[in-house]
């Protein structure tokens, strides 16, 4: 067995891939030959990642609090503490937290061959963040 303690101090979730403040823990890198990658993320109410992709999919599973999220062209859905979701390779999505609550989900995805775990588009408009 293994243990490893990560280094690695809470970083601020990037002005280009978030709206409002979120807060990165990581959990697990991708060390070759393994391509996965799992980081404990903070959202503050109403915070949100910008849409992106994962070229590989990514599941993220809520730990605490209550947050939404968004498949493009689908509705928005109230993700909860216990609530795993699945996002398929290349599907365009986003999720963070609801408008009065605080919201952590633990985010888990492979990097594809040339290291990419996600595509970062456009920001979340707040009417799509609305419903």
């Amino acid at each position: 067995m293994e243990i490893t303690r990560s280094r690695q101090a809470t970083v601020r979730g990037p002005a280009d891939w978030f709206t409002g403040d979120v807060w990165i823990d990581p959990i697990a890198a991708n060390v070759p030959p393994s391509r996965m990658q799992a980081l404990s993320v903070h959202f503050t109410p109403a915070a949100r990642t910008a849409w992106h992709t994962h070229p590989l999919g990514q599941v993220i599973h809520v730990i605490e609090g209550v947050g939404r999220a968004q498949r493009r062209g689908g509705p928005v859905e109230e993700i909860r503490a216990g609530d795993t979701v699945r996002f398929e390779p290349g599907e365009e999505h986003w999720h963070g937290a609801a408008p009065e609550n605080f919201m952590t989900h633990l985010a888990m995805q492979e990097a594809d061959g040339e290291g990419y775990a996600a595509h970062w588009l456009e920001h979340v408009t707040d009417d799509d963040y609305s419903g």
